[in-house]
């Protein structure tokens, strides 16, 4: 589509407040967002949860579940892995259903997961998801996985570029603060997001390996990332044709 419009935000409690027919795209590159990604490319089923309780629940009525994530950068007791696409994608039990928890991105996208129109990215499915968004909406609203408030790098980094995208096809920024970010990060190399706070996390905890990974997965998949929520349950899925 041409025409369109699209804007860039970050987490808040609001998101109820944009209308049915606009398309919404969680994005948290650290690391939510990105091992949702790496699950649906693999094949593997994917649930997002936004509560330790929630993860728990759905873990039970899901046979032989994969529980992984992390709340305030702790792994729960009980689960096997934390928010690691690197752990993920080294994994050879595709045929384990994850369910995925995180202090903020899982929670955005079960937020938005309502909605029929509501998307995941990453930097590994960016170029899908602008391609993606481009043919079938004409309003977006990308949405960065704020942390404590602060809309990182990262996350600013990877909305900008799908916007940038957006605009190339023909769509506006409908707002100084979305031109803003896409005249800051256009063009930016993939390591330009290193200052960000969440970085320094990663470094602190010996995480490093997924810092790696995100590094060197830039635009590998070609699967646009939808969210879908029935009844209480939100999934992740690889958008289909």
């Amino acid at each position: 589509m041409t025409g369109g419009s699209v804007s860039i935000t970050s987490f808040t409690d609001a998101l109820f407040e944009y209308a049915d027919d606009r398309a919404l795209v969680a994005v948290d590159v650290i690391r939510a967002t990105t091992t949702a990604v790496t699950a649906v490319s693999m094949g593997r089923e994917c649930y997002v949860v936004p509560s330790l309780q929630s993860a728990l629940d759905t873990a039970s009525r899901v046979p032989n579940a994969l529980l992984a994530g992390e709340l305030g950068g702790a792994m729960p007791a009980g689960f096997e892995l934390t928010n690691s696409p690197a752990q993920l994608a080294a994994r050879s039990d595709v045929s384990r259903p994850l369910v995925l928890l995180s202090s903020s991105g899982t929670r955005l996208m079960c937020a938005m997961g309502h909605r029929p129109g509501a998307y995941f990215a990453c930097f590994r499915n960016y170029s899908a998801t602008i391609d993606h968004l481009a043919q079938n909406h004409d309003t977006v609203t990308l949405v960065g996985a704020a942390t404590h408030g602060d809309f990182r790098e990262e996350d600013q980094m990877c909305c900008a570029w799908i916007a940038d995208g957006l605009i190339r096809s023909g769509f506006a920024a409908e707002d100084e603060m979305t031109q803003r970010l896409v005249d800051r990060w256009r063009g930016a190399p993939c390591d330009g997001f290193l200052t960000s706070q969440s970085v320094a996390y990663l470094r602190r905890s010996g995480q490093l390996r997924d810092l790696d990974f995100i590094l060197k997965q830039f635009d590998d998949v070609r699967t646009p990332g939808a969210v879908v929520t029935t009844g209480d349950t939100t999934r992740a899925v690889a958008v289909k044709g």
